[in-house]
């Protein structure tokens, strides 16, 4: 399973006491695979930065290098999608990049995805990536 990770879910699954822990778990273990860019990687990094320190942004951007199955995408196509955020479009492009199953965010401007038929993108809060999740993978 190929997932793109919206920084807002990001921030949730850090902390070792978080509700969400299990995914950032699965990612370090190789169960399922990250797709990223080198946008989105500066944002994970500023916001991680912001919310919690610094360090903490170098360690989890650390972690994120070393695994095989966070993978780094070139978009070719800006699909610009999000009007009302264009700055989300970094997401949404690279779930098409990377032929994403699921795109992982609790931000409302990714609605507007569910009406678009192609390219298709299939938006999921945390908690619905996990019901998906236990019935594929032993959490």
């Amino acid at each position: 399973m190929k997932i793109v990770l919206d920084t807002n879910c990001l921030l949730q699954i850090v902390p070792r006491s978080a509700k969400h822990r299990w995914l950032f778990d699965l990612i370090k273990r190789g169960d399922i695979v990250l797709a990223i860019t080198t946008e989105i990687l500066a944002e994970y990094e500023e916001q991680l930065a912001d919310f919690y320190a610094p360090i903490v942004a170098d360690g989890v951007l650390q972690i994120l290098d070393t695994l095989e199955n966070v993978q780094p995408f070139r978009v070719y196509f800006k699909w610009n999608l999000i009007v009302v955020d264009p700055d989300d479009n970094k997401f949404s492009d690279c779930a098409v990049a990377a032929g994403a199953d699921y795109l992982v965010t609790y931000d409302r401007h990714f609605r507007i995805l569910a009406d678009i038929a192609f390219p298709k993108i299939v938006c999921v809060t945390l908690e619905e990536l996990r019901e998906i999740v236990e019935s594929k993978i032993r959490l």
